[in-house]
């Protein structure tokens, strides 16, 4: 997985940067384990939510609105100044993974 994430944010750097130009700003959101409908057709899904809420610095999950809320900024006025980057929406999950 690490390959596939790494090529998805050197993709992102590049689109962002030949873009530019043309005032088109590019992100990605990694965003973090999600309780979702579909999500709960997994194997294990509970213990999976588990395990990443134990390890997650406030130990509480992302939501789906929580994701929301920064896609809006980014494409809002208030995102207008950033442009290439991957934010990680995953309640600090990436920090101790």
């Amino acid at each position: 997985m690490g390959p596939v994430k790494a090529a998805l944010e050197s993709s992102v750097r590049y689109l962002a940067a030949g873009l530019a130009v043309r005032r088109i700003h590019v992100h990605a959101i990694s965003a973090g384990v999600v309780k979702t409908r579909a999500a709960s057709g997994l194997d294990h899904f509970d213990a999976l939510l588990d395990e990443v809420r134990n390890r997650t610095p406030a130990q509480h999950l992302v939501t789906i609105e929580e994701i929301g809320r920064i896609a809006a900024v980014l494409a809002s006025d208030a995102g207008m100044t950033l442009t290439g980057s991957t934010l990680y929406a995953d309640a600090g999950f990436h920090i101790v993974a």
